[in-house]
């Protein structure tokens, strides 16, 4: 899909929305819910806890804190424009699992004694499967005291297929639905010969070296993998050795799901060095790495992301992004905070409840417009479908107008493919709870 479609194509889902972006046009009630439940008032004023559940503290903390002004944001423009129902407040409550599975597992004990209902995580696929396993297991033991996890980054793609759970949903694509976009992008790039996989050692960068591998060899067959490296999580301060491998290894292109301060620190060690590959990857957005690639990225940094500020011209999620710019002087890119809160909102709103199992039932198959387009809750592995764009680093200017981080270069759309497009199976076999009457 070329670029001038891709507009027209998002431009075409937005008509008509509000001027507000949090208002119908943003948030729209979940198609084919009676009118009669969307407007009912609540029975009686409610706070909903919510619980974010990430690193607040050590290499990621920057990442954490500034995820968690995201939810902040959110929660105080559903509250202020009763999303969830009249009466009815959402309020977050932090705690610090440190990157860790063992430390999220104390922390979710915490939440749980302070009968908090709701969970949000997303940084680390690892704690991601913790959470689901130990949440499952407590729901089935206390089924009148359910938590439901909303996860809006971890993307590990045995969490809706082997690990999926009733209990949990994924805002975020997986690992492989991003993959199958990165490469069907790559697969008309010839100058893409020779690829260097580096990635965290743990489940999320096990699984993206192991999508690419797989799908280079079935859409580009000639391309060589000439090296792969997985390195510890959050631990490496000096990437020098890994590019120096890639430069022995004569490597033109550099695929990585890696996020935080290990993409950052990554890609500054590649422009020391004036490494000549092109990168591609996941979470080249994320708070901090702009800042890292600067100008040795024009044109040669690749992002693979649900959203980019330059998406389309005057669409809601733009509004989003400069009020939170203009708040908090840091970048708005995960659009999944927005998408979870308002989706569970609106289920909270249609079935006039807070309870966790009815909520559940609710988001199940949920179709909304959102920021970004049509999006699903897929009822089979409560996976989100939703749209995806391959996009580069590139100056500002044009239709490319907003600057990330003060560095003079943003984001500019590559290709853009529909939700349908975005999409990928499910071998998930879900267990479910009885349906509340």
């Amino acid at each position: 899909m070329n670029r001038r479609f891709a507009l027209r194509w998002i431009n075409a889902l937005i008509v008509g929305a509000a001027g507000s972006v949090f208002a119908t046009g943003a948030l729209a009630q979940a198609k084919g819910a009676p009118a009669k439940a969307a407007s009912a008032p609540a029975a009686t004023a409610q706070t909903v806890k919510i619980a974010y559940i990430d690193p607040l503290s050590g290499p990621f903390a920057g990442v954490g804190s500034n995820l968690l002004k995201h939810f902040q944001f959110t929660v105080d423009a559903i509250n202020a424009q009763q999303l969830a129902g009249p009466g009815v407040k959402f309020e977050m409550a932090s705690f610090d699992n440190k990157a860790s599975p063992q430390e999220t597992l104390t922390v979710l004990k915490q939440v749980i004694d302070q009968g908090i209902r709701y969970v949000v995580q997303g940084q680390g696929s690892g704690a991601a499967a913790a959470l689901i396993d130990a949440i499952e297991k407590h729901n089935e033991r206390n089924p009148g005291q359910a938590i439901v996890f909303l996860n809006y980054a971890a993307v590990d793609p045995d969490l809706t297929n082997s690990k999926c759970s009733f209990w949990h949903f994924r805002f975020d694509a997986n690992t492989d639905m991003k993959m199958e976009a990165l490469t069907a992008f790559i697969k008309d790039r010839p100058e893409v010969k020779n690829v260097f996989l580096i990635n965290q050692n743990y489940a999320h960068g096990h699984q993206v070296a192991r999508a690419a591998k797989d799908l280079l060899a079935k859409k580009r067959p000639d391309v060589k993998i000439v090296g792969e490296d997985l390195h510890p999580l959050g631990q490496v301060r000096d990437f020098a050795p890994y590019i120096a491998k890639m430069r022995a290894a004569n490597a033109d292109t550099v695929i990585t799901g890696n996020w935080g301060p290990d993409l950052a620190l990554l890609v500054r060690a590649a422009r020391d060095a004036g490494l000549n590959a092109n990168f591609y990857t996941y979470y080249a957005g994320v708070i901090g790495t702009p800042t890292a690639v600067g100008p040795a990225g024009e044109n040669r940094m690749r992002q693979v992301a649900y959203w980019h500020p330059n998406i389309a011209p005057d669409y809601p999620g733009e509004k989003q992004y400069l009020e939170f710019k203009k708040r908090f002087n840091e970048e708005w890119y995960a659009l999944a905070t927005y998408t979870s809160l308002t989706m569970l909102a609106d289920a909270m709103k249609r079935v006039k409840s807070t309870d966790p199992l009815k909520v559940a039932y609710a988001m199940e198959g949920a179709k909304m417009t959102s920021l970004h387009g049509d999006i699903e809750m897929r009822a089979a592995d409560h996976q989100l479908l939703q749209p995806l764009w391959v996009s580069s680093w590139t100056k500002v200017g044009g239709p490319n107008r907003h600057d990330i981080e003060r560095t003079g270069y943003t984001w500019k759309t590559e290709v853009a493919f529909p939700t349908y497009v975005a999409s990928q199976p499910t071998s998930c076999n879900m267990k479910r709870p009885a349906r509340p009457q």
